[in-house]
């Protein structure tokens, strides 16, 4: 394995592994945690590094590795050249990260492994499924948001559930779905010129903010319904409070770019892709607080 560098791993490789992302995910973990009823906290501290230290940095890296950017990507105004050393990173990231699954469950290993594949050939270049907006768009969020929520739920739960509420998994799917348009609103040259037509390109950019705004609110909706079913909407009026901010933020964002297109550049989309990742996670945080430390 040639890394062609005398440092032991490369700087592009750190970057480009891009591993604060991950905090841009992190609210489906809170989320599935603040809604267990049991916690087995050695498990999900397990399930918390497998996830943000490994799967995800392995798929971002991978993803880096194919589309070879020149220009801004998520987190990352100027990313650096990929390296074989990249790729080889994240095969290793990828072997560990499935190994050590197996100490949750088997059922959590498979969920994994599916990740670890679709995740594989949404960016390799032999089939690409990033470029079909719809296909590509529905693995996303099925892989990120409702596999992800259930592998969660059933992996830190005191008995290894496989009964995750369904609600619950249709509003992680939402969650995901509303915020990764936004995430692609200022890549449409750079796709377009990379052959890749993505959801956001499909829908433009005033329809990515409506299309975005439809699904929160469907997530709101499945959410409002759970906590009814529960008995427990204080809950869910906690979440909302933290959500004001964030919708203020985006409403700001979406006149701005109304009047302007060119506002939807990647200072904005950052800014708001921090809002949304900060806020949702003290949402779900204080939630698991409310219902198990409370």
């Amino acid at each position: 394995m040639n890394f062609n560098s005398h440092k032991l791993i490369q700087k592009s490789t750190i970057q480009l592994l891009r591993i604060p992302f991950s905090f841009f995910l992190m609210p489906v973990y809170w989320f599935a945690l603040s809604t267990t009823t049991e916690i087995n906290y050695t498990r999900a501290i397990l399930v918390f590094v497998l996830l943000h230290a490994l799967l995800y940095p392995a798929s971002n890296g991978y993803n880096s590795y194919n589309d070879r950017d020149t220009e801004s990507i998520g987190g990352i105004a100027n990313p650096m050249e990929p390296t074989k050393q990249l790729y080889y990173s994240t095969l290793f990231l990828d072997l560990i990260g499935f190994v050590f699954s197996f100490l949750i469950s088997n059922v959590f290993a498979g969920c994994y492994l599916f990740f670890v594949i679709c995740s594989r050939l949404y960016s390799w270049r032999g089939l690409r499924l990033k470029k079909y907006p719809i296909l590509g768009y529905f693995l996303v969020i099925i892989n990120q948001g409702t596999l992800v929520f259930f592998a969660i739920a059933h992996g830190v739960s005191s008995n290894l559930t496989l009964e995750v509420p369904s609600l619950l998994l249709l509003a992680a799917g939402l969650l995901i779905g509303g915020f990764y348009p936004i995430t692609q609103i200022y890549q449409h040259i750079q796709d377009r010129n990379d052959g890749v037509k993505t959801i956001s390109i499909l829908l433009g950019k005033r329809g990515t903010f409506i299309f975005c705004g439809i699904l929160y609110l469907l997530a709101f909706l499945c959410l409002f319904l759970y906590f009814q079913s529960k008995q427990s909407l204080p809950n869910f009026w906690v979440i909302q409070l933290f959500f004001i901010p964030v919708v203020l933020n985006f409403l700001h964002w979406m006149l701005a770019v109304w009047k302007n297109p060119a506002k939807a550049d990647f200072k904005n989309t950052m800014r708001m892709v921090w809002i949304a990742s900060t806020f949702t996670n003290l949402a779900f945080i204080t939630l698991l607080i409310m219902n198990h430390f409370g």
